[in-house]
């Protein structure tokens, strides 16, 4: 029988340092894509999937991300007062059900693997998904539905994968394909940040997980990779040694890395010319812009 999953994990202990100095007092995930913070493109993509509790792996000065999905009565009240009606709907309507925001500690920068194993008691013995904030996609279908829905036909371990060139593998986990269908890949096995002399394939796993508990076993033994650090592509690879089946899903929609500027940039543009109220506007500047060239 193939359980539902109702829990994801979001490991947010980052420090942002590559966005310094907009993040020295503001976590990484509170920054906007257009006029919603990353975080809670994650939450409302999770939400979407059927995901129920929402488990953050936090490190120090990660406050405001508790404050965003908790009520801001000062705000609320004045919105009230001030008839804002439709404002005040949207901040509150960001706020998940009592109970349904769970928080711990990642003491230590120690990797992936480590964060997620850190949601450990949260997660029990279940499936679970989890979600890498920094990563983004803009598609007609949440990227965490689509692969939620190869689990629910096939079980196992899911990811969504993407391609990626050859000359950036070693900053991925890449996937070994034993079959391909165009659509839904069979995975025998996986490697974290190869070289591309030893990547077995050109296909990476993005930040959406689907995930069985079993790796926890396989995390809780503390071992070292890439970069010193507890990788949770360790482990992975680990589970399909085990006979626990894996699929990776090449997903409908356009991804951005928004752990960087580039691609950070990047999604504001395509999310804000998605939309109805902004996307005729910017689209007649970009084009003065290309003119003007």
């Amino acid at each position: 029988m193939i359980r539902p999953v109702k829990k994801a994990v979001f490991p947010v202990a980052g420090l942002g340092t590559r966005f310094l100095p907009a993040t020295k007092a503001v976590p990484k995930e509170m920054l906007p894509i257009v006029d919603k913070p990353l975080i809670q493109y994650a939450v409302e993509e999770a939400a979407e999937a059927g995901i129920e509790k929402f488990i953050f792996v936090t490190g120090s000065d990660k406050a405001a991300i508790e404050n965003h999905f908790d009520h801001s009565y000062e705000l609320e009240a004045v919105m009230a007062e001030r008839g804002k009606t439709a404002d005040l709907e949207t901040i509150q309507n960001l706020i998940p059900p009592a109970g349904a925001l769970s928080y711990t500690r990642q003491q230590e920068p120690l990797g992936l693997g480590h964060a997620v194993w850190c949601a450990r008691d949260l997660v029990g013995d279940e499936p679970f998904a989890v979600f890498l904030v920094d990563e983004l996609v803009l598609s007609k279908t949440p990227c965490m539905k689509q692969v939620m829905d190869v689990y629910k036909q096939r079980g196992g371990c899911v990811y969504a994968l993407a391609e990626t060139p050859m000359e950036k593998t070693n900053r991925y986990g890449i996937v070994d394909v034993a079959a391909d269908d165009g659509h839904v890949i069979d995975i025998k096995g996986m490697i974290e940040k190869p070289a591309r002399s030893e990547a077995p394939s050109n296909l990476a796993i993005i930040g959406r997980y689907v995930l069985q508990p079993e790796v926890f076993s396989h995390l809780s033994r503390m071992e070292r990779g890439v970069g010193g650090e507890i990788q949770l592509t360790d482990s992975l690879a680990k589970l399909v040694e085990d006979g626990i089946p894996a699929f990776g899903l090449r997903f409908e929609g356009q991804r951005f890395d928004c752990g960087g500027k580039l691609g950070f940039l990047k999604a504001n543009i395509a999310f804000a010319l998605a939309r109805d109220d902004l996307g005729g506007d910017l689209s007649v500047f970009l084009d003065s812009l290309s003119a003007s060239d």
